[in-house]
């Protein structure tokens, strides 16, 4: 490092580790009395309700009156450690015009292969959104049957996954999934070759 009792002087030492001079010099500036009062009120909208992100906090701070764009918005909150908590998405609420079905697989034995199969799909919180995983596991076995990925609920993942096991395995007697409106849809019903839901 860089020592000021040295026998070479600061110029000479910051050009043998290339470094340039005025970095031995610079002094980092702290936050203006303006980005304080910022960070204050973004702390305090913050905790009154957590997921505010940069967008939604700058149009908030712009309706108290503050000049702000949403990059320095961004850079306070990032600065101030604060991540936004998203709403997790509502996978399982089934569509209002399909009936929903008994539990037939309450108090079942399951005896063979391809008897039940269960399905579900699962979400994982990544940068900028979701990533969801469909997958579909035999009862009796426990052994996966098929795992896909994808970015968005777009159905044609999960019927992919279902057309891909059904041609791998044949057809289960019961698939079991929960209430979510995926394996109500009448492409997925469709694949096991229940037209009427």
């Amino acid at each position: 490092m860089i020592e000021r009792n040295s026998q070479l002087s600061i110029r000479k030492q910051c050009e043998l580790l290339s470094v340039p001079r005025r970095s031995y010099y610079y002094q980092p500036k702290g936050e203006s009395e303006y980005n304080k009062e910022l960070m204050a009120l973004i702390d305090e909208q913050y905790l009154k309700d957590p997921t505010y992100g940069s967008r939604r906090m700058t149009a908030y701070l712009r309706r108290k009156g503050y000049k702000v764009n949403r990059k320095r918005v961004r850079r306070l909150m990032r600065k101030m450690g604060i991540r936004t908590i998203y709403q997790e998405p509502k996978t399982s609420i089934p569509p209002k015009e399909i009936p929903l079905t008994e539990n037939l697989v309450e108090g079942l034995k399951i005896e063979r292969p391809n008897q039940v199969w269960y399905t579900d799909i699962t979400y994982v919180k990544v940068p900028g959104g979701f990533s969801y995983t469909v997958t579909i596991m035999d009862a009796h076995s426990k052994k996966i049957l098929s795992m896909k990925h994808s970015n968005t609920l777009d159905r044609r993942f999960y019927v992919e996954a279902a057309e891909e096991t059904v041609r791998k395995y044949g057809y289960p007697e019961i698939i079991h999934a929960d209430k979510g409106r995926q394996f109500l849809s009448r492409d997925f019903l469709n694949v096991f070759g229940d037209e009427e839901g």
